[in-house]
């Protein structure tokens, strides 16, 4: 039966259950958004301290990129130089720094490190897979020859899992990052389109033998 025709058959309790939940996906998701937005504009323009909406995002949008015009010249690059050498020797404030430096490299600049979908067979047939990114694809240590480190994040939820497998046991899939990403953090809810699983990876990054398209 078509989904037209359940709706016409219907009673009245379920339809309106059904514009609910319609309401519901629209509202939340909208609503969120807009409130925390507004909470980060306010919070900035608290730390300014001038009553003029927004100024606090405009101030602080110009000062990001004023902090990257003066890091991408050899002059800026020294100076930063010197403070990351300070920083490094404060034990606690080292590792905050470091962190956070570390988790924006992985999305912005030129060292992106969640750029390379992936899906990892976990299971001695190879038919249980999850999703992940391919973060770091050689290894000092010689135990772990041939073996690459996967980032598997969980979905609704900011955290994640790194696990470190056999090389053979990845499939690239060739997708868009962000698309990629926000299907694995929805749970498999949101909507990847066109994604291709590279089938031959006795290589990283190699040539793409055959591809089969995840539905």
């Amino acid at each position: 039966m078509s989904s037209s025709r359940r709706r016409r058959k219907e009673g009245p309790l379920a339809r309106v259950a059904r514009w609910f939940g319609q309401g519901l996906l629209v509202f939340v998701p909208t609503v969120g958004t807009l409130w925390t937005v507004w909470l980060v504009l306010s919070w900035l323009d608290s730390l300014i301290g001038i009553g003029i909406p927004g100024l606090g995002l405009v101030l602080t949008l110009a000062l990001i990129l004023v902090t990257g015009f003066v890091a991408s010249n050899v002059a800026g690059q020294a100076v930063i130089g010197v403070l990351e050498r300070g920083i490094a020797h404060l034990p606690v404030v080292s590792v905050l720094y470091s962190s956070i430096k570390d988790l924006l490299g992985a999305f912005v600049g030129d060292k992106k490190s969640f750029d390379r979908p992936a899906m990892v067979a976990v299971d001695a047939s190879g038919l249980v897979k999850v999703f992940g990114f391919v973060t770091c694809d050689r290894f000092d240590d010689p135990r772990l020859a041939g073996h690459v480190a996967v980032y598997l994040p969980q979905a609704y939820n900011f955290a994640g899992n790194v696990i470190v497998v056999p090389r053979e046991r990845v499939e690239f899939v060739d997708a868009d990052p962000a698309q990629f990403m926000a299907f694995v953090v929805s749970g498999g809810v949101s909507a990847m389109h066109g994604a291709r699983t590279v089938m031959d990876m006795s290589t990283i990054g190699g040539t793409r033998a055959s591809q089969t398209s995840i539905r």
